[in-house]
């Protein structure tokens, strides 16, 4: 009888110590994954700390841009109508004065 409950004691302490050695592994596991993540979590801030600085000054210099387009959009309608003001009086000048053929 002596035998037997040591027997199923032995038994219950090797599972148990291998139970221990498995989580004593996952914790290893999980604290090389934490220092992975602590790592990547620093290099990922490194990285985008001045993203928003450069998305600032990249906001100003499309304002920029949209201001220097509009004064050139203007510059060009007006240079398409002093065009079609040239055209429409170049037309008038052929009609009113044709070219006298020699």
């Amino acid at each position: 009888m002596v035998k037997v409950v040591v027997g199923i004691n032995t038994l219950i302490s090797l599972i148990l110590l291998y139970a221990t050695w498995r989580v004593w592994r996952l914790r290893l596991k999980l604290t090389r994954l934490t220092n992975w993540l602590i790592l990547a979590e620093r290099c990922s801030h490194t990285l985008f700390s001045p993203a928003p600085q450069a998305l600032n000054i990249s906001r100003q210099s499309i304002h920029n841009l949209r201001q220097k387009n509009q004064a050139l959009e203007l510059q060009i309608q007006q240079l398409q109508q002093i065009h079609s003001i040239l055209f429409v009086g170049q037309r008038f000048w052929r009609w009113y004065f044709p070219r006298k053929v020699k």
